[in-house]
């Protein structure tokens, strides 16, 4: 009798159903916070200045003044064109002024002689006119004179063809000997300032209407100056050391691409940013003062490729959201709808949070 008491009471155990506890789940509660908001579009790099070296009097290049590849200043001679023809050119202008003014001189004695004879009817006053008009052309021959003596020794000058910027200068096109001509199409030489350097990046027209949408809707702040500071990462995924500052943002789409241009500059004192390059530029766009943000963890999709969270209700209900998320913001997801201050989303233990169960939610840092 004992036995069998014994069995059914092990029996009467075995059969009761223990109590569940509902699944422990870490969850970080979201909080309005201030957060940057900023773009990477890609680039290239184009020189600050750039100027064509040409010459602007014909003759023969008697010399060349510069290295090619070497940083050149402005005013600094580079070639040096045969002077001979422009200086004879020189000197008889200069002659031809002396002379003119020598002549004039006389001219005025004689004006004035008659004026005086006039006055004392010693002289008839048509030849005190005729006096009078000789001196008038003979000084408006000096200024002439004047003039061609300047264009003289401008051409003259322009036999020393000098550098118009100051900048790195390229391959030389011709060589001691040489013909050249004014005006010709073929430049000499070029001549670039890479310090600093433009940096010009591509951006979309829908980016930039819906950055200025939520500036107008007061959702992101903006500096008013448009000199946002700009970063760089390098083609070998180098992050260049220096920033930069955006400098113009273009007023047109481009109906091809259906993009707008941006212009940072950056200093480029090392030279290590070289006319060409491809970039990837990192663009403050503004700040939005009260950002949600979800880690990236605590974020998934579905089938569609909606970006979806688990959160936990005030119950402990798990409720599945649809976000909108715009941009990543380091390793969070910066969230334009679907959460709301103080909603916990869980970001450890999902596999046991199905929507619709009931978990209990502790801070993510306290799961163990």
């Amino acid at each position: 009798m004992a036995a069998l008491l014994a069995a059914g009471f092990l029996a009467g155990c075995g059969g009761a159903a223990p109590h569940e506890r509902p699944p422990t789940v870490g969850v970080v509660t979201i909080e309005p916070q201030p957060v940057t908001l900023t773009t990477e579009l890609p680039g290239r790099t184009s020189p600050y200045e750039i100027a064509d070296v040409r010459p602007q009097v014909g003759g023969i290049i008697q010399a060349r003044l510069f290295t090619e590849g070497q940083v050149v200043r402005a005013g600094q001679v580079l070639y040096q064109i045969e002077p001979a023809p422009f200086q004879a050119a020189y000197d008889q202008a200069k002659a031809q002024l002396a002379s003119a003014q020598a002549n004039v001189a006389t001219l005025q004695l004689k004006a004035e002689r008659l004026a005086g004879l006039v006055k004392l009817n010693s002289a008839a006053p048509q030849d005190a006119d005729d006096a009078e008009a000789a001196f008038k052309v003979g000084e408006a021959t000096v200024r002439q004179d004047r003039a061609s003596l300047e264009a003289a020794r401008i051409n003259l000058a322009f036999t020393r063809v000098a550098a118009p910027i100051s900048g790195r200068i390229g391959l030389s096109t011709v060589t001691k000997g040489a013909l050249v001509t004014a005006s010709q199409t073929t430049a000499l030489s070029s001549i670039q300032r890479l310090d600093p350097i433009y940096v010009d990046v591509t951006q979309s027209a829908a980016q930039v209407v819906a950055l200025r949408q939520q500036i107008a809707q007061g959702h992101v702040t903006a500096d008013g100056s448009g000199t946002a500071e700009t970063r760089i990462t390098l083609s070998d995924g180098q992050v260049y050391p220096l920033a930069g500052r955006l400098q113009v943002r273009d007023i047109t789409v481009d109906p091809a691409t259906d993009s707008v241009t941006l212009r940072a500059v950056f200093p480029n004192p090392a030279g290590l940013l070289l006319p060409g390059m491809f970039v990837r530029a990192t663009i403050v766009e503004g700040v939005n003062p009260a950002g949600i943000v979800a880690p990236q963890q605590g974020v998934g999709r579905d089938q569609k490729g909606q970006p979806t969270a688990l959160v936990v209700g005030r119950n402990g209900v798990v409720e599945l959201r649809e976000l909108q998320a715009a941009q990543t913001i380091g390793a969070k997801w910066l969230v334009t709808s679907g959460l709301n201050p103080g909603d916990r989303v869980i970001v450890e233990g999902t596999q046991a949070a199905e929507p619709g169960t009931t978990v209990h939610a502790v801070p993510a840092d306290n799961v163990r």
